[in-house]
């Protein structure tokens, strides 16, 4: 189950780059911040999961 909460946050950080270049390529803000947003919630998800394997061990 962890392996597929981190896999799951690297590929959101992953599309938040990619949204967040592509808006910034094409001008387009929203975009932009959207691809940050998606870049927070990865890495919110990926501190999640090292807290939860920290306890583990």
């Amino acid at each position: 189950m962890a392996r597929n909460q981190k896999s799951k946050s690297k590929m959101e950080q992953a599309k938040g780059k990619a949204k967040e270049a592509i808006g910034r390529a094409v001008g387009n803000e929203r975009m932009t911040a959207e691809g940050r947003a998606e870049q927070s919630k990865g890495d919110a998800r990926q501190a999640k999961e090292k807290a939860k394997d920290a306890f583990r061990h």
